[in-house]
């Protein structure tokens, strides 16, 4: 194994130029499927819609069955009313049973208003489930359409993750396994970058400047330096 320190970093920059690639990658994956739930959130929302236009459409139905079941009792009501016109005897009980009847009539009346509403709101809501179809049958056509293109997507992303993995287990035999374990703590918590260059002083992962001295250590190649700040390992690409 290649032991020296300047060796060393160059080993881990070749792997870090990797993991770096490799951890957008895995990063755009896991943000796949959050799309994928967004359309389907969509799709689901345009079902919920539908369902609860048919729904409505029910109901008015069973409202409608309702209102002609007490019309007919109002109508058996008025017609028993008519029969007994011809067995009253004084005129006072005839007005009365007229003045009856025509509540009752009115009453009738209001009942066949509510069911002739209630046809025109069936229409209205028919009309709504026709439309809300077609919309329902556009959003799974575009769910579908666009949950294969992502699933594609993530397809390739992963293709491209196996090959950089194959490259990167053809270069971490060559790093000292405790140095290696530093740096892939690192990976996990600074966001996939664990080795960066110093930029002028500035540390190419935090950005906060060196002092002078951490740049001359780097350069004298005896040890692997970290930045102060954020822990990151840091080397200079003209020293490479």
């Amino acid at each position: 194994m290649e032991t020296s320190v300047h060796d060393q970093i160059k080993r881990m920059v070749e792997i870090q130029k990797l993991d770096g690639e490799i951890y957008d990658l895995r990063k755009e994956m896991g943000e796949k499927p959050k799309l994928i739930d967004k359309l389907k959130g969509e799709f689901e929302a345009t079902k919920a819609k539908l369902n609860g236009l048919e729904e409505k459409a029910k109901s008015i139905v069973v409202s409608r069955k309702e209102f002609e079941l007490e019309l007919q009792s109002k109508e058996d009501v008025i017609a028993k009313a008519n029969a007994d016109l011809n067995q009253l005897k004084t005129n006072k009980e005839y007005s009365a049973k007229i003045s009856e009847i025509e509540s009752l009539k009115a009453d009738k009346s209001q009942v066949e208003e509510k069911i002739l509403r209630s046809y025109d709101a069936a229409d209205a809501v028919n009309a709504d489930i026709e439309k809300e179809k077609a919309e329902v049958a556009e959003r799974e056509k575009v769910y579908l359409s666009k949950k294969k293109e992502i699933e594609d997507e993530v397809r390739v992303l992963d293709d491209r993750v196996k090959v950089l993995d194959s490259q990167r287990s053809e270069i971490a035999p060559h790093i000292d396994p405790q140095i290696l374990k530093q740096y892939e703590k690192l990976l996990e918590v600074k966001e996939g970058r664990a080795i960066v260059p110093v930029n002028g002083l500035a540390c190419g992962g935090c950005y906060m400047n060196a002092m002078p001295q951490t740049v001359n250590q780097i350069k004298m190649r005896q040890e692997l330096i970290r930045c102060e700040y954020c822990a990151r390992f840091l080397y200079l690409e003209d020293d490479l």
